[in-house]
């Protein structure tokens, strides 16, 4: 059953003050390919690497992606663009640990849109949906739905090289859903 408007209001309440320079920073995908992943968030999304980490002791890296201006990235490489990075709203974290892009037993990892079901989805926001979607088409992106299948029209899914499921939408269309 949904909430009501006064159920939600109450539940969602008054800033809190000790809150107020809070930000949402990152979402963190798992990946299995560094270089399928980077290639199709920067190339075919248009994100810019905003900064790499690596943890050898580890063994895996990170590649924090979003969309800031080239100009607006430090060009120190260390602290200072780590400092900027973690002040970004809404940033994309890549994990890749080491070896899952050539290990012939790795099976991938859930993107939660199946059994058991869990995690759902990003959205990416576009001037025009349709025209986004033709180019993705023309890039031999894998659709879960296109503009104008099912009930909701306007708005498509689209899967990144791990089956991370990414909704393209226009706030200007959200009637139309």
């Amino acid at each position: 059953m949904a909430l009501s408007t006064e159920e939600v209001s109450r539940l969602c309440g008054d800033d809190d003050p000790s809150t107020k320079d809070f930000i949402f920073q990152q979402t963190m995908y798992r990946i299995k390919d560094a270089r399928a992943s980077l290639q199709f968030y920067c190339n075919i999304l248009g994100m810019r690497l905003l900064k790499k980490m690596d943890f050898p002791e580890m063994t895996f890296s990170l590649y924090f992606m979003g969309y800031e201006k080239a100009s607006d990235i430090p060009a120190d490489v260390g602290i200072e663009r780590a400092r900027w990075m973690f002040h970004r709203k809404g940033c994309l974290e890549l994990t890749h640990n080491w070896g899952t892009e050539t290990d012939k037993d790795f099976k991938g990892y859930h993107n939660g849109n199946s059994d058991p079901r869990g995690y759902g989805h990003i959205g990416i926001s576009v001037p025009d949906v349709e025209k986004a979607c033709e180019r993705f088409e023309k890039l031999g992106v894998k659709f879960v739905k296109k503009p104008n299948d099912g009930k909701m029209k306007g708005l498509a899914f689209i899967q990144d090289p791990d089956g991370y499921w990414i909704e393209i939408l226009n706030a200007d269309n959200i009637g139309r859903m």
